[in-house]
Protein backbone atom coordinates (compact mmCIF):
# COMPACT_ATOMS: atom_id res chain seq x y z
CA UNK A 1 0.00 0.00 0.00
CA UNK A 2 2.79 2.54 0.63
CA UNK A 3 3.80 2.40 -3.05
CA UNK A 4 0.20 3.08 -4.07
CA UNK A 5 -0.02 5.99 -1.62
CA UNK A 6 3.23 7.48 -2.97
CA UNK A 7 1.98 7.10 -6.53
CA UNK A 8 -1.33 8.74 -5.62
CA UNK A 9 0.51 11.62 -3.91
CA UNK A 10 2.74 12.07 -6.97
CA UNK A 11 -0.16 12.04 -9.43
CA UNK A 12 -2.40 14.33 -7.35
CA UNK A 13 0.33 16.85 -6.61
CA UNK A 14 1.59 16.76 -10.19
CA UNK A 15 -1.91 17.30 -11.55
CA UNK A 16 -2.60 20.11 -9.09
CA UNK A 17 0.63 21.82 -10.14
CA UNK A 18 -0.36 21.69 -13.80
CA UNK A 19 -3.78 23.16 -12.99
CA UNK A 20 -2.21 25.90 -10.84
CA UNK A 21 0.34 26.66 -13.55
CA UNK A 22 -2.35 27.03 -16.20
CA UNK A 23 -4.26 29.32 -13.82
CA UNK A 24 -1.12 31.48 -13.54
CA UNK A 25 -1.21 31.99 -17.28
CA UNK A 26 -4.95 32.44 -17.71
CA UNK A 27 -7.91 32.93 -15.36
CA UNK A 28 -6.11 33.66 -12.08
CA UNK A 29 -3.26 35.75 -13.43
CA UNK A 30 -4.36 38.92 -11.60
CA UNK A 31 -4.71 37.09 -8.27
CA UNK A 32 -1.21 35.65 -8.62
CA UNK A 33 0.18 39.09 -9.53
CA UNK A 34 -1.20 40.42 -6.23
CA UNK A 35 0.89 37.85 -4.39
CA UNK A 36 4.23 38.99 -5.83
CA UNK A 37 5.95 41.00 -3.07
CA UNK A 38 6.67 44.63 -3.83
CA UNK A 39 10.36 44.10 -3.01
CA UNK A 40 10.80 41.31 -5.57
CA UNK A 41 13.15 42.66 -8.27
CA UNK A 42 11.36 41.08 -11.28
CA UNK A 43 8.23 42.47 -12.96
CA UNK A 44 5.04 41.05 -11.41
CA UNK A 45 3.62 39.72 -14.66
CA UNK A 46 6.92 38.14 -15.71
CA UNK A 47 7.18 36.52 -12.28
CA UNK A 48 3.67 35.07 -12.55
CA UNK A 49 4.26 33.81 -16.09
CA UNK A 50 7.62 32.27 -15.17
CA UNK A 51 6.30 30.58 -12.06
CA UNK A 52 3.30 29.30 -14.01
CA UNK A 53 5.51 27.75 -16.65
CA UNK A 54 7.68 26.22 -13.91
CA UNK A 55 4.60 24.76 -12.19
CA UNK A 56 3.33 23.24 -15.43
CA UNK A 57 6.73 21.76 -16.24
CA UNK A 58 7.30 20.36 -12.75
CA UNK A 59 3.76 19.03 -12.43
CA UNK A 60 3.79 17.39 -15.86
CA UNK A 61 7.20 15.86 -15.20
CA UNK A 62 6.06 14.52 -11.83
CA UNK A 63 3.14 12.77 -13.54
CA UNK A 64 4.76 11.70 -16.81
CA UNK A 65 8.25 10.73 -15.67
CA UNK A 66 7.86 8.22 -12.83
CA UNK A 67 11.40 6.97 -13.45
CA UNK A 68 12.63 10.49 -12.50
CA UNK A 69 10.25 10.95 -9.56
CA UNK A 70 13.03 11.39 -6.98
CA UNK A 71 14.67 14.17 -8.96
CA UNK A 72 11.40 15.88 -9.87
CA UNK A 73 10.09 15.51 -6.31
CA UNK A 74 13.24 17.18 -4.97
CA UNK A 75 12.94 19.98 -7.55
CA UNK A 76 9.29 20.47 -6.68
CA UNK A 77 10.12 20.60 -2.98
CA UNK A 78 12.83 23.19 -3.74
CA UNK A 79 10.28 25.20 -5.76
CA UNK A 80 7.95 25.29 -2.76
CA UNK A 81 10.83 26.51 -0.57
CA UNK A 82 11.79 29.21 -3.09
CA UNK A 83 8.27 30.65 -3.30
CA UNK A 84 7.72 30.58 0.47
CA UNK A 85 9.08 34.12 1.02
CA UNK A 86 6.27 35.36 -1.23
CA UNK A 87 3.75 33.67 1.05
CA UNK A 88 5.39 35.26 4.09
CA UNK A 89 5.29 38.65 2.35
CA UNK A 90 1.59 38.17 1.61
CA UNK A 91 1.02 37.67 5.33
CA UNK A 92 3.25 40.55 6.45
CA UNK A 93 1.89 42.98 3.85
CA UNK A 94 -1.74 41.92 4.38
CA UNK A 95 -2.31 41.23 0.70
CA UNK A 96 -5.74 39.85 -0.17
CA UNK A 97 -5.72 37.13 -2.85
CA UNK A 98 -7.49 33.82 -3.33
CA UNK A 99 -9.85 34.41 -0.43
CA UNK A 100 -6.99 35.01 1.99
CA UNK A 101 -8.56 38.21 3.23
CA UNK A 102 -7.62 38.11 6.91
CA UNK A 103 -4.32 37.88 8.74
CA UNK A 104 -5.49 34.64 10.33
CA UNK A 105 -6.17 32.98 6.96
CA UNK A 106 -2.83 34.16 5.59
CA UNK A 107 -1.04 32.87 8.68
CA UNK A 108 -2.73 29.45 8.52
CA UNK A 109 -1.68 29.17 4.87
CA UNK A 110 1.97 29.46 5.88
CA UNK A 111 1.74 26.14 7.70
CA UNK A 112 0.67 24.33 4.55
CA UNK A 113 3.85 25.14 2.61
CA UNK A 114 6.02 22.71 4.62
CA UNK A 115 3.35 20.06 4.02
CA UNK A 116 3.68 20.61 0.27
CA UNK A 117 7.45 20.18 0.58
CA UNK A 118 6.95 16.90 2.43
CA UNK A 119 4.31 15.73 -0.05
CA UNK A 120 6.65 16.40 -2.98
CA UNK A 121 9.42 14.41 -1.30
CA UNK A 122 7.04 11.61 -0.29
CA UNK A 123 5.56 11.37 -3.80
CA UNK A 124 9.09 11.35 -5.17
CA UNK A 125 9.93 8.27 -3.14
CA UNK A 126 12.13 9.95 -0.57
CA UNK A 127 12.21 8.42 2.88
CA UNK A 128 11.15 11.04 5.38
CA UNK A 129 12.42 9.15 8.39
CA UNK A 130 15.13 6.67 9.18
CA UNK A 131 14.44 2.99 9.24
CA UNK A 132 15.50 1.33 12.47
CA UNK A 133 18.56 -0.86 12.39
Amino acid sequence: MPAAARTAARLLLGGAMVVAGVAHLTTQRQEFRAQVPGWFPVDEDLTVLGSGVAEIALGAAFVALPQKKRTVGALLAAFFVVIFPGNIAQYLEGTDAFGLDTDRKRLVRLFFQPLLVLLALYGGGWRLRRRPG
